[in-house]
């Protein structure tokens, strides 16, 4: 299928869900690119013959074929038959005469038989049709006769089915193609007003220049960059640049992208017909005013440059990787695939580990054959996750293996995945929307990104001719894409999609390349290196997407690949003939080199750690030399020096964890990673934990010094629901009497983040001169017993809340009311926003029915019935592409959001003696693949698609019920709250207690008669959440900093002998 079919069906889709449906037959008709069976045949059925050949000619004409020529004779033998019917004559004669005659030369005969049905009392009595009852039966008969016949037509063939489309598609990409251009701004504004399509997204220049403008003319190539990841539209296809010379080959162009085909067609005549520049030619460096390069640049007196320590591998390392937290914990791995673990300050080698495959039943047979020809195994690429908690190792047959570290020698075997056949060449973490990712590269030409907390496949990219050498993961504001450079010298990127690579482009040296940004993220360089030696140290211009420097003094031919770092936003560092050589960012020419005492190989790996004190580098052998300061004394061995205990990394772990790794993951090796640390459940058998088993294992929190807490003053009466925005700096609490409440925290020097915290109070806020956020309740219901509903868009610019009367959608800036829908009866009574379109809303009524309704038509699309008593909860999953819901007869129902069939259910198990299935609300797991299910009695995670429960915990009979419960930002607690004044802290999935919190004890305003009602966690800190009260009352939670997290920190006690 070309791009234009692809468009076609677009605007198809677009037409049919705008609802044009003539206009969409038209274009059917026009392009004859499909065929709609169900509009033709309901022309058909309604005798609408004149648009019934109309339609058909945009397709076949008569004398096409056979097959052609049978649907035409079967349509007008139906009109013939159907006038005589009528006993109208004249019409029937004109029709055999205009219409019919065209068959005479095919059967003269047939046609003189029609021509006698003319004056035949009744043509039902000639032999042939006899069986003909009435016009609609007819009809019916011919219609069924005609679907074979087309069918069989090859004229119709690839033309009768429609393309399974995501809806909205064409709409989406135009989104996306406004958010590009905003990007591409070269002064973004922050709230940019798009009013039209007609022209290109500009926002208005402030009165500063651009920093292109004021580059000297010497920095930037003559010529520019077709495209860039930065600057790519959002259609697959991919245009190729073969004829672009490397000194012209930038990355990161910032330009319209409704040019970007003109333009490419432009680049592409230039390459035959004019001249570029070589790399000799381009421009290498500036010289400043009055000074000569050579003088200008020094390095600086706390540059790592003398060796401290020597560490011995016992092999010979291959890569390395300083902990991105601790600066002075080294990981290694080696070429017989040992992965060591090094504390360089003490010289301690703390751990050793040598490749084993955790799970060889899972693995493919290629690799197995592959290990019983050679059994010998390297690795390529050992590194660090972004908080460290983790570590990837990537090896030289298949395998790419992740680690937990919970500090100190405390490594343990996580994920295992069968990622490429042939080497894993490179691996790389990232964290997209807080959602921690590994993407790998291999030989087998693919770049695959994987969830490294569930193990899941996410995306496989295809579209390298060789094998891929390298990955380098990057975002610009909120749009995140990855680089990847295989061995042909191509150079692509990647949206997080499954829609192509958005350039390619070929690297300087046309071979083996690796690219690296600054650490501040604003200057991009490359190294790369030819099959003949040739290497290329360079920086890109990313405004002009050129070249803007060519380092020189690297070795010509070099010895090896060539690897580089770079250092303190200022220094690039490469380990190149036997040297380490370091160049100014700012100046072309070589700054200096270290010999680190001489014995290095020719081309050494060199690594520093984050905060730039220490460079480590290969020495020949199986040596590792740590280089530190001139001033700083030798690194010594001794427990003063040695900041590695476990207790103290394991802190500064648990307060910079993105994302804890769980131990879930997939059982199979060829679609996700395989947990190793736990054995497989049974998930059909799972026990649920009893709060009398959990008792003796309970670690009570009773007083306020040994947590911290913040408390918010009632602005409304009884919380009814408590959500924090998407960017987690300010808590909206919803009141049963449908006001609204935005605690906001300030970003000052006491909280320089601006999220939500207990150091410092929030303000209660509201747009000035606009009222308060209050919903509308439905006059049936009293306000105390409605159900208050809100959600958040997802970048929080708009709300849209319910408290049992209208649902309202306001603009969370200025609290204008932008729309409202669905009056009452029947209530709201849950809501969810569907996450690829937030145009599409599902709300749950309290008679049982769900309504998927388009907030911009202002319509209902679809009206789902599957339950027997009102919807109590709603969660989308992104990932599996469902709507689950649950209700009040304890069904849990599992939809499919693309066409919104049913497609599972199951009720949920409620422990024998509970009170009858009311509010059981729906959350989902941040892998999107489970889900919690909280009742008064229980609470049950599920896998969503087989719903099935994959762990419980219910509680005793002389137990309080629960009032609510929610994951935390990461997924692995849940936090409970219960009537009796206590909040519990869970393990997942398993519902292990970690500890639990008094509110009886430590805060004054809870009595019997007041009870947490809500708990809402933080959407960035996993060990933060927040708790409403049913006298309005909000606090917040936070475990000490020293402590980092919620622990059983006390000795145990036993409930019941409180």
């Amino acid at each position: 299928m070309s791009l234009r079919e692809d468009l076609i069906f677009l605007i198809l889709q677009f037409l049919d869900e705008e609802n044009l449906k003539e206009t969409a037959h038209i274009l059917e008709r026009e392009t004859g690119i499909f065929f709609d069976m169900k509009y033709f045949e309901g022309l058909a059925l309604s005798g609408n013959w004149d648009e019934v050949e109309r339609y058909l000619s945009g397709f076949i004409k008569v004398e096409d074929n056979n097959f052609s020529l049978k649907i035409y004779f079967e349509i007008r033998k139906q009109k013939f038959l159907e006038e005589l019917d009528n006993r109208d004559g004249p019409k029937a004669l004109s029709i055999l005469v205009n219409d019919l005659k065209v068959f005479a030369p095919y059967n003269e005969d047939l046609y003189k038989e029609m021509t006698q049905l003319l004056t035949a009392d009744d043509f039902r009595k000639h032999e042939s049709l006899t069986t003909y009852r009435d016009t609609n039966s007819a009809r019916i008969i011919m219609m069924n006769e005609l679907k074979k016949i087309i069918e069989a037509n090859p004229l119709f063939h690839g033309k009768l089915e429609f393309p399974n489309i995501r809806s909205q598609r064409l709409r989406r990409l135009v989104n996306q193609s406004l958010n590009w251009q905003h990007v591409l701004c070269s002064q973004p504004q922050q709230d940019p007003v798009i009013k039209s399509l007609f022209v290109d997204h500009v926002c208005k220049p402030q009165d500063n220049h651009s920093v292109v403008n004021n580059l000297p003319t010497s920095e930037v190539g003559s010529a520019p960059v077709p495209t860039s990841p930065s600057s790519c539209t959002s259609t697959p296809s991919i245009v190729t640049h073969s004829a672009v010379t490397a000194g012209t080959a930038g990355l990161c162009a910032l330009q319209n992208p409704a040019e970007t085909l003109e333009e490419l067609q432009d680049s592409e005549s230039l390459s035959k017909t004019g001249s570029y520049k070589t790399w000799d030619e381009v421009t290498s460096g500036t010289t400043k005013p009055g000074q000569g390069q050579s003088s200008v640049f020094q390095l600086q007196d706390d540059f790592p440059k003398v060796v401290q320590r020597i560490l011995n591998e016992g092999s010979s390392p291959v890569s390395m990787d300083f902990h991105p937290v601790q600066s002075t914990l080294l990981i290694v791995g080696t070429n017989v695939g040992d992965i060591g673990l090094w504390e360089v300050l003490s010289g301690d080698k703390l751990l050793c580990r040598s490749f084993k495959v955790w799970d060889i039943g899972a693995c493919s047979p290629i690799f197995k054959a592959a290990m019983v020809k050679n059994p010998s195994v390297s690795v390529k690429r050992i590194r660090w996750s972004p908080d460290g908690s983790i570590f990837g190792v990537a090896y030289s047959k298949h395998i790419l293996q992740l680690y937990s570290y919970g500090g100190a020698s405390d490594v343990q075997p996580k994920l295992e995945f069968d990622a490429h056949v042939g080497g894993v060449n490179d691996l790389a973490f990232c964290v997209p929307d807080e959602k921690l990712l590994v993407i790998s590269c291999g030989d087998d030409k693919f770049v695959k990104v994987w969830d490294a907390v569930s193990g899941v496949k996410i995306f496989t990219f295809e579209g390298h001719e060789a094998s891929v050498c390298s990955v380098l993961p990057h975002h610009k504001e909120r749009i995140h894409f990855i680089f990847s450079t295989s061995l042909d010298g191509k150079i692509k990127a990647w949206l997080y999609d499954k829609l192509g690579a958005r350039v390619d482009f070929e690297a300087p040296g046309r071979w083996c390349t690796t690219m690296a940004y600054s650490d501040d993220a604003k200057r991009l360089f490359s190294c790369s290196t030819s099959k003949d030696g040739e290497s290329f140290l360079v920086e890109w211009n990313e405004a002009e997407g050129s070249l803007k420097k060519i380092y020189q003094g690297l070795r010509k031919p070099s010895i090896g690949v060539l690897q580089f770092v770079t250092a303190n936003n200022q220094f690039l560092v490469v380990g190149d003939d036997h040297l380490i050589k370091i160049w100014d960012m700012d100046n072309h020419e070589l700054l200096t080199t270290i010999d680190a005492d001489g014995d290095l190989p020719a081309s050494p790996c060199v690594c520093f750690n984050k905060e730039g004190t220490l460079l480590a580098v290969f020495s020949n052998g199986s040596g590792i030399k740590i280089l530190g300061r001139d001033s700083c004394p030798k690194l010594q061995q001794g427990s003063e020096y040695n900041f590695l205990s476990s207790s103290g990394l394991s802190e500064i772990l648990s307060k910079l964890s993105i994302s804890q790794i769980s131990s879930v993951g997939s059982t199979g090796m060829e679609d996700g990673g395989v947990p190793v640390d736990e054995g497989t459940r049974n998930l059909e058998n799972v026990k649920p934990i009893l709060i009398e088993e959990a008792n003796m294992k309970i670690s009570n929190i009773y007083y306020h010094p040994q947590f911290q807490f913040l408390s918010l003053p009632a602005k409304t009466d009884k919380v009814s629901s408590l959500i924090y925005n998407n960017a987690g700096d300010s808590l909206l609490a919803l009141g049963s009497n449908a006001n609204n409440v935005v605690w906001k925290w300030p970003q000052n020097d006491f909280n320089m983040s601006g999220k939500a915290t207990t150091k410092i109070p929030p303000q209660s806020w509201k747009p000035i001169g606009r009222p308060r956020l209050i919903a509308d309740y439905s006059t049936r219901t009293k306000p105390a017993d409605s159900v208050a509903c809100f959600v958040y868009s997802k970048n929080d610019s708009y709300g849209i809340t319910t408290s049992g009367g209208k649902i309202y959608v306001f603009n969370m800036l200025t609290y204008k009311k932008m729309a409202s829908f669905l009056p009452s009866p029947p209530v709201a009574t849950s809501l969810a926003l569907y996450p690829q379109n937030n145009n599409i809303l599902a709300v749950g009524l309290d008679d049982s029915r769900i309504v998927i309704y388009n907030i911009r038509r202002d319509e209902v699309e679809s009206k789902l019935k599957g339950h027997f008593g009102k919807i109590t909860g709603l969660a989308f999953s992104e990932v599996l592409n469902v709507l689950v819901s649950s209700g009040a007869d304890a069904q849990i129902v599992v939809w499919n959001s693309d066409g919104w069939e049913r497609l599972n259910s199951r009720s949920m198990k409620i422990p024998d003696g509970g009170p009858p299935p009311s509010n059981i609300r729906i959350q989902f797991h941040q892998d999107q693949i489970q889900f919690l299910a909280v009742h008064d009695t229980c609470l049950a995670i599920y896998e969503a698609k087989k719903l099935e429960c994959i762990g419980q915990w219910v509680t005793g009979k002389s137990s309080a019920q629960i009032s609510h419960a929610t994951f935390s930002s990461d997924g692995q607690l849940v936090y409970a709250t219960f009537l009796d004044g206590t909040a519990s802290v869970f393990n997942t999935p398993n519902f292990h207690l970690q500890c639990q919190i008094d509110f009886n004890a430590c805060i004054l305003d809870i009595r019997n008669e007041v009870y947490p009602v809500v708990v809402a966690a933080h959407p960035k800190n996993p060990n933060q959440f927040a708790v409403g009260l049913s006298n309005g009352g909000i606090h917040i939670f936070e475990p000490l900093e020293s402590v980092g997290k919620w622990t059983a920190s006390l000795p145990v006690v036993d409930l019941l002998d409180r």
